[in-house]
């Protein structure tokens, strides 16, 4: 089972720092190969460059009123959130379509109904079944 990891190109957990400009202050983030391809793609799908839609991303949560205390963390689950929802098929895998086009309200909608209730804090997360749910599952299943 671990072959399919070990095994795999290192390069995509190699972690490079890049220096950007977010609405006029400097700032670094640091991200493993494999999320910067992601969000590369993300940005390439609404033509944009990573910039901005890193500088997007960030000025979005701000106005949500969301906590962007750490900024690397959020850009990963953004990448896993991203990969989930194609799985699911709420984005396509064709990447000609620009995530702006797509029902953003319809697909939160159907990922709430997807999602299970999530354990608290401790508790560890099962299902009936007394199997381990992980959060990532719970979006596509």
């Amino acid at each position: 089972m671990c072959k399919l990891f070990i095994e795999a190109d290192p390069g995509l957990w190699e972690s490079s720092t890049r220096s950007l400009r977010i609405d006029r202050m400097v700032t670094s983030v640091r991200l493993e190969t494999f999320f910067w391809s992601v969000l590369e793609e993300i940005a390439e799908r609404d033509g944009m460059n990573l910039v901005q839609l890193i500088t997007r991303l960030h000025n979005e949560s701000i106005e949500a009123g969301h906590d962007l205390g750490n900024f690397a963390s959020f850009l990963r689950v953004c990448c896993g959130r991203y990969l989930a929802l194609q799985l699911s098929g709420d984005i396509p895998n064709d990447t000609a379509t620009p995530i702006a086009a797509l029902d953003s309200a319809g697909i939160l909608d159907r990922e709430r109904g997807r999602m299970r209730p999530v354990a608290p804090a401790g508790a560890g997360s099962r299902t009936g079944s007394g199997a381990s749910v992980h959060p990532a599952a719970r979006l596509v299943s």
